[in-house]
C-alpha cells in the first residue's frame, strides 16, 4: 500500500473580466478495493454559486459548478487529493481457464454487458488496424491473452514516439498507426480499439500517473492528466494497460475516469461569456506525491 497526495491545478486567464457557465469537473478518483479514498477539497475561485455532484452513465464522480453574473479574469480549479493505492501487476484472481488462450468467447452470462465495450467505434477502411493487432496473434501454436496483451502494451511504448499535445481531442487510431507517435491519450484508443478488433471488451480510462523522478526510470504522461486502458479478462476482471509506459497492472496508475469513448472522459470542461479575444490561456499541473 502506498500513501499519495495528487494535486491537479487548472488556472483559465482573460485579458478582460469575463462571466462564467456552468463547468463539468473530473477530477475525483474512483474509490475501489485497490484505492481507497482518504480526503478530498475542491477549491474553485471565484466561488460558484452552486456546487452540485452526480454519478454519471458510467458510475464516475462529476462535479457541476454554478456560477452567477460576477466577472473575473481569472477562474482556476484545484483538486487536492490523498489516497492509499494498492499495487498489483498481475490479476487478483487467475484467469478462467477458457480464457487462458485466445480466441474465446465471453460467457453468456456477460457478454450481454460488454458489448457496447466489444464494438469498434472509429472506422478503419483499409483494415490498417485489424492487420496490426493481428500481428499478436501466433500462427505457430496457441495465443496466450494476457502476454498477446502484454505485448501489444509494450509494441506500443517501444515502437511509437510520445509526442505532447495540447489541443483537445485525440487522433484516430489509423493516424497514429500512420503517424507513428501521438500522445497518452492516443495511445490509450489506439490498444482500445486494437483489443475490440480482436473481439475483446475495452474501456477508456483517465487518471493520473505518478512519476517518481528517479524511483523506476519515471513515467511519461506526470505533470498532467493520463490516459490508459482497462480490457476485460474473465476470472480476472477489468485489467489495466498503459501502452505510453508499458505498465501491466495499477503500478503507478490513479483512476478518475472510466468510459466508453475519450470523448467522454474530459476532466474540466465549460463555458464563459465575453469577446473570444479575450481568451488567454489555460494551464494544467498534476502534483503527486507518495506520503
Amino acid at each position: 500500500m502506498r500513501p499519495m497526495t495528487v494535486r491537479h491545478s487548472t488556472i483559465y486567464r482573460y485579458a478582460n473580466a469575463v462571466t462564467f457557465g456552468e463547468h463539468r469537473m473530473m477530477v475525483r478518483p474512483r474509490d475501489s478495493h485497490d484505492l481507497r479514498l482518504i480526503g478530498t477539497q475542491l477549491t474553485i475561485n471565484p466561488e460558484p454559486v452552486g456546487l452540485r455532484w452526480l454519478h454519471d452513465v458510467f458510475g464516475n464522480s462529476v462535479a457541476i459548478a454554478s456560477f452567477g453574473a460576477a466577472a473575473a479574469n481569472q477562474l482556476s480549479i484545484i483538486s487536492e487529493i490523498d489516497l492509499d493505492h494498492f499495487e498489483r501487476n498481475e490479476p487478483d484472481y487467475g484467469i478462467e481457464a477458457y480464457a487462458l488462450t485466445y480466441p474465446f468467447s465471453y460467457s453468456v452470462d456477460e457478454a450481454p454487458d460488454l458489448t457496447r465495450l466489444i464494438e469498434r467505434h472509429y472506422p478503419d477502411p483499409d483494415h490498417a488496424l485489424d492487420l496490426w493487432a493481428k500481428r499478436f496473434v501466433r500462427t505457430d501454436g496457441p495465443t496466450e491473452t494476457l502476454p498477446m496483451l502484454t505485448a501489444i502494451t509494450r509494441s506500443i511504448k517501444s515502437e511509437f514516439m510520445y509526442a505532447a499535445r495540447d489541443a483537445e481531442g485525440v487522433q484516430s487510431p489509423t493516424q497514429t498507426l500512420q503517424l507513428g507517435s501521438g500522445t497518452c491519450r492516443d495511445f490509450a484508443l489506439l490498444m482500445m480499439e486494437a483489443a475490440r478488433a480482436l473481439g475483446l471488451a475495452a474501456r477508456f480510462i483517465s487518471g493520473y500517473v505518478y512519476s517518481p523522478a528517479l524511483d523506476n526510470g519515471g513515467n511519461i504522461g506526470g505533470g498532467a492528466t493520463h490516459a490508459w486502458v482497462q480490457i476485460y479478462l474473465p476470472g480476472a476482471g477489468w485489467m489495466e494497460f498503459d501502452p505510453t509506459n508499458g505498465i501491466v497492472g495499477n503500478r503507478d496508475l490513479i483512476r478518475v475516469a472510466v468510459v466508453r469513448d475519450p470523448a467522454q472522459a474530459i476532466p474540466i470542461a465549460g463555458s464563459w461569456i465575453g469577446n473570444p479575444s479575450d481568451y488567454l490561456g489555460m494551464t494544467v499541473d498534476v502534483a503527486i506525491s507518495s506520503r
